[in-house]
């Protein structure tokens, strides 16, 4: 959880950062994962983890990353969990009311979905009112969506079941790409090498100390990446994967579309710099 909990803009009654004391353990419990390099054993959805304790903390949280379940401690819900327990159900724990438990449940998944997006839209709004560079089109199309998702985010847990995710993400998506267009022209992208564009496979590829300002690297695939000391400002970052990138170094005070799960997946040092409402993981101070 943040040092500050991030809300909407405008909407102090949604939160875009996780209270894990106030959630039920919902992503260690509705949220099924198989075993891999980031989860020690399989784990079906619905099903609480074997390492969940009685009163919803987690049996091995201070040595999770040493036990083989570094997925969990990269994990975000962006809000959602309490969203769903505390205002949803009332506060009524899985546990205690067996009957809330398949509806809460179906619920989170799709109201973390909800949250991710806002989180997006919050960012793209914040750009819009910020850089002249972005069309007022572009900026009304983003005020249109952040209305239209708070309300399906007011849904009661039956009618959220019927949310078309699929359709209101490509939608968002292209706002975001208007948005991101528009910041990045007036940013510069000169000297940003051809291959970085979006999509592009940059595994294990060595860009430290490259200057990539303006660059869209949307849903690049950046694995295991050199980026150390590289100027990543006004890059867009949306949806790239950064597991095992090194940002020692590096400028991402102004990368656009990061999210807090894409840090804590990648390795960096006191030296990055991040964006104000994104806090360096614990893990990169040990």
């Amino acid at each position: 959880m943040p040092a500050v909990p991030l809300h909407l803009a405008g909407h102090p009654d949604i939160a875009l950062s996780a209270d894990c004391g106030s959630c039920f353990a919902l992503c260690c419990s509705a949220l099924g994962f198989e075993r891999s390099a980031d989860f020690g054993h399989d784990k079906p959805a619905g099903r609480a983890c074997h390492n969940l304790a009685a009163d919803f903390s987690c049996t091995i949280h201070a040595r999770l990353r040493g036990e083989g379940y570094k997925g969990c401690t990269v994990f975000d819900c962006f809000g959602a969990g309490q969203h769903v327990a505390q205002g949803l159900f009332g506060g009524r724990s899985w546990t205690a009311h067996p009957e809330v438990r398949a509806p809460m449940f179906a619920a989170f998944p799709v109201v973390r979905q909800l949250h991710e997006v806002l989180w997006y839209l919050d960012e793209a709004r914040r750009l819009g009112r910020s850089s002249p560079a972005v069309p007022r089109a572009a900026a009304v199309a983003v005020d249109s969506l952040v209305t239209e998702t708070v309300e399906l985010t007011r849904l009661g847990p039956s009618q959220l079941a019927a949310v078309d995710l699929a359709t209101l993400r490509t939608r968002v998506g292209g706002a975001l790409r208007d948005v991101s267009a528009a910041v990045r022209t007036a940013a510069g992208s000169r000297g940003v090498p051809r291959r970085l564009v979006p999509g592009a496979d940059l595994l294990g590829a060595d860009l430290a100390g490259q200057a990539l300002q303006g660059a869209d690297l949307r849903g690049s695939y950046l694995i295991a990446a050199d980026l150390a000391g590289a100027d990543l400002r006004w890059v867009d970052l949306l949806g790239a994967d950064l597991r095992d990138a090194r940002l020692h170094g590096a400028d991402l005070s102004r990368a656009l579309f990061l999210t807090p799960m894409q840090v804590a997946a990648a390795a960096g040092d006191h030296r990055t710099r991040l964006p104000e409402r994104i806090d360096p993981p614990a893990h990169w101070r040990t």
